[in-house]
């Protein structure tokens, strides 16, 4: 099985904290860059999303020939993992005049969820849906800035964390299907590495076994 070191996880820096990620992924161990073109996409092993803005991370994609690459490595399996304006890309969400989302991760998202800017927040996360290791039954603290909520579960998305307290407690917050994982929030502004060391455990599980193909 291959550690940390044998791992080269790319992070798309289109818009958001995209070097934030980086550092906390090489504070792990685990070989990080960043990633702009087809052929830095071809030479990673997985992919982190970050936040930013949805529509101008799809266009940005379509710009930089990246839009098709993608969609091909996440039906071939590629584990991602989506943060915030990350995870809408991963998923489905209405038309808004961009490339469409890639709906590789079956849930059904609403842009802007908890509201716009004004109503960001920093709420306590439980991670009790199990399936994520040391982190079963704990907590993690998540910033939620213009966040998107989910609407929808498919029938093979595994809710790993719900929102513990306040308005909107128990809604779901971090899921994971097969490779992919996302979450509503953006785990790389906090100081707990928790949500990016267990994808690199995902990471590692999928290049260890077989081929495996998780298209929608």
């Amino acid at each position: 099985m291959n550690d940390s070191h044998d791992i080269h996880v790319g992070v798309l820096a289109m818009q958001g904290a995209f070097a934030r990620h980086v550092a906390v992924l090489q504070e792990r161990g685990v070989r990080a860059s960043e990633v702009r073109t087809p052929a830095e996409l071809a030479a990673v092993d997985a992919l982190v999303i970050p936040g930013g803005e949805s529509t101008a991370i799809r266009k940005a994609l379509d710009r930089g020939e990246l839009l098709e690459p993608l969609r091909e490595r996440l039906a071939s399996g590629m584990p991602a993992f989506g943060t915030c304006a990350g995870l809408i890309v991963l998923a489905h969400a209405a038309e808004d005049g961009a490339p469409e989302t890639y709906g590789a991760l079956d849930v059904d998202v609403a842009r802007n969820g908890f509201g716009r800017q004004v109503h960001s927040f920093e709420g306590s996360v439980d991670m009790s849906g199990g399936d994520l290791g040391d982190l079963d039954g704990g907590r993690l603290s998540g910033v939620f800035i213009r966040a998107p909520r989910i609407t929808r579960l498919g029938d093979d998305v595994t809710v790993l964390g719900r929102l513990a307290g306040g308005e909107h407690d128990g809604e779901p917050v971090v899921v994971r299907q097969g490779n992919l994982l996302g979450a509503t929030f953006h785990p790389e502004l906090t100081d707990d590495p928790a949500l990016h060391a267990r994808f690199v455990e995902l990471v590692r599980a999928a290049l260890a076994a077989p081929a495996t193909t998780s298209a929608p």
